[in-house]
């Protein structure tokens, strides 16, 4: 971590205070941001490359205006057979480094009735289901609490921020709880129908590893999902990678806008 650290450090300078992850099929909402560098995770320390598509596998420094964010263009997954260290190393990198403010973002399938694929959640809370957490035997000191408090996981502040940015450039947000799940396979029916008796409104498999290591490190959080698809059983229709991705790209434009205004006024 130390290595990847000094390697941004001298390849880029001072952290900017906002990091955006993109998740399946979202790194299209970088298409119009001004990039003024770009790296290859295979460049930077202890960061594994993604072999999931619709995950590039690249760390942009992104200038809009008088703003700068630093964007992870894609992550690595569970189901992938990394470990959830390996998974959470990129965001414990950046928070090492001084970043402080993280905009989560992925693809989810919609559970609760009422939410339409194509629109985007705030994840208010979560529901961790992938049977691991990136906390357990950790052998490194210094990271924060070993006993985080996840009672505010998810920054009221950011969310509000988030609502009034969306509301300024004519994009709907929904919230709700997002269950995380270790994948790859998509949910069985009776799967979603526990879900959404248990309060879940959407189902991925990433994001809540990362929030879990930043909640150690103290920093604060905005998780957003792209409802890509229906969930199993909600309608006769299967599901499908290719569905989620091509979802993804239809509304990347909509959150690469909405993501440049957040870090704007956070």
């Amino acid at each position: 971590m130390a290595k990847a650290v000094s390697f941004l450090q001298k390849e880029i300078g001072p952290p900017p205070p906002v990091a955006a992850v993109l998740g399946s099929g979202l790194s299209a909402a970088g298409d119009s941001w001004q990039k003024i560098g770009i790296i290859s995770y295979s460049r930077i320390a202890g960061f594994r490359k993604p072999g999931v598509a619709g995950h590039p596998g690249a760390l942009w420094m992104v200038r809009n205006g008088d703003t700068c964010f630093v964007a992870l263009a894609g992550r690595c997954h569970y189901y992938e057979g990394f470990s959830l260290p390996e998974i959470v190393f990129p965001v414990r990198v950046l928070a090492s480094w001084g970043v402080t403010r993280f905009i989560l973002t992925n693809a989810a399938g919609a559970i609760r009735p009422g939410l339409q694929p194509g629109s985007f959640m705030l994840i208010s809370d979560h529901i961790n289901l992938m049977g691991d957490n990136p906390l357990r035997a950790l052998p490194v000191t210094g990271l924060g609490d070993t006993f985080p408090d996840l009672t505010q996981v998810y920054s009221a502040s950011l969310r509000e921020i988030a609502r009034d940015c969306a509301e300024s450039i004519g994009l709907e947000l929904q919230e709700g709880v997002y269950v995380a799940v270790t994948g790859p396979n998509f949910e069985t029916p009776a799967e979603i129908r526990m879900f959404g008796k248990l309060g879940a409104d959407a189902v991925g498999m990433s994001t809540v590893p990362e929030v879990i290591a930043l909640a150690q490190m103290r920093c604060q959080v905005l998780a957003i999902s792209l409802l890509t698809n229906p969930a199993a059983g909600t309608t006769s229709e299967p599901v499908s990678h290719e569905e989620v991705l091509s979802a993804g790209t239809r509304a990347a434009e909509k959150l690469g806008r909405l993501i440049v205004a957040i870090a704007a006024k956070i």
